[in-house]
């Protein structure tokens, strides 16, 4: 008896699958009709799906970009601590050493007055007064310790080097002061707040353009919704669950986002290489957004498509509700 029992509700278990199933199919089956019988609507639903897709990409794509570009400027920007014309070289290697000892400091070089002096006539060597002047001058450079720290910012470390370090004391150039602490700090702590500016502004921008496009988007399956409601009202009449209702619009949806997937990456890509000389040329940083989309193109399609799904899902849930109230 026990085992009649078993058998049954296998074949139960088994009917309720097959049945899902076949709901399943159905409700894929309408999605599909439902995404060709019109074809304006479905063209203004991919076209709203793509732009929605595409200012994301660009947005993510574009706040890379500033991160590198800020980067390469952090690399650039370094702090310059004088010393005296005649340091000997064994306090050469100690301020060097003490100063790599600082958590905060990435890199330290040491510019000799000579070295300075040879810098500075190659980059005046267009000018001709100025070189003239050069040659006929004593040697005035002081030596230079130049200092990569982690954070443009963050000069306390350094600060209390100069204050603190007596090999430096004993060296300490008294006409050149440090340059986070002389004429160069104004210059030094406006570029270290247009960076924190550059990096919140870009993430609020992503946030913000998200939310906009989801709004259009949602806005689009809605009225795709609307010009149903009929179809919505007769299948609620005879008794179809929620869930079989909803199923044709979420498939529809997922078309939407899947074809504008596609279409972003081709145009998300192609806009990034088209414009890649150009902003190099002023000075954006953008050899590594195009080469991290390249190589992972597949990814990058992965996500665009996991993107306009979850969007036209959460969107068709959302637009569906109201007209499945009872």
């Amino acid at each position: 008896m026990s085992k009649r029992k078993l058998d049954a509700k296998a074949f139960a278990q088994q009917k309720r699958k097959r049945r899902q199933w076949i709901t399943f199919m159905r409700m894929c089956r309408y999605g599909i009709n439902n995404f060709s019988r019109n074809a304006w609507l479905t063209i203004a639903a991919t076209a709203v799906m793509t732009i929605t897709l595409l200012v994301v990409f660009v947005t993510l794509a574009a706040r890379n970009v500033l991160l590198d570009t800020i980067d390469d400027i952090r690399n650039k920007v370094d702090m310059s601590i004088y010393v005296k014309t005649d340091i000997s070289a064994d306090d050469v290697k100690v301020i060097d050493a003490n100063l790599r000892k600082l958590s905060t400091v990435k890199n330290v070089t040491y510019i000799s007055p000579d070295q300075a002096r040879e810098e500075f006539a190659e980059s005046s060597k267009k000018d001709a007064s100025t070189l003239s002047a050069l040659n006929e001058a004593d040697n005035v450079f002081p030596g230079t310790f130049r200092v990569k720290i982690a954070d443009i910012n963050n000069t306390s470390q350094l600060q209390q080097f100069t204050q603190t370090d007596k090999t430096y004391k004993a060296n300490e150039n008294p006409d050149r002061p440090p340059s986070f602490a002389g004429q160069r700090k104004t210059a030094i702590q406006s570029i270290g707040n247009s960076v924190v500016f550059a990096q919140n502004a870009g993430l609020i921008a992503s946030i913000v353009f998200v939310v906009i496009s989801s709004l259009i988007i949602f806005n689009t399956i809605r009225m795709a919704i609307f010009n149903r409601r009929d179809e919505i009202q007769m299948m609620k009449l005879i008794g179809a669950d929620r869930s079989f209702i909803r199923g044709p619009f979420v498939v529809e949806a997922m078309m939407y986002g899947f074809i504008a997937a596609i279409l972003t990456t081709i145009l998300g890509i192609t806009l990034l290489i088209a414009t890649q000389g150009k902003l190099t040329e002023a000075g954006a940083a953008m050899s590594g957004t195009v080469e991290l989309v390249t190589t992972y193109l597949p990814f990058v399609l992965l996500t665009m498509i996991a993107l306009g799904a979850i969007i036209g899902i959460v969107s068709s849930l959302l637009a569906t509700r109201r007209y499945l109230k009872i």
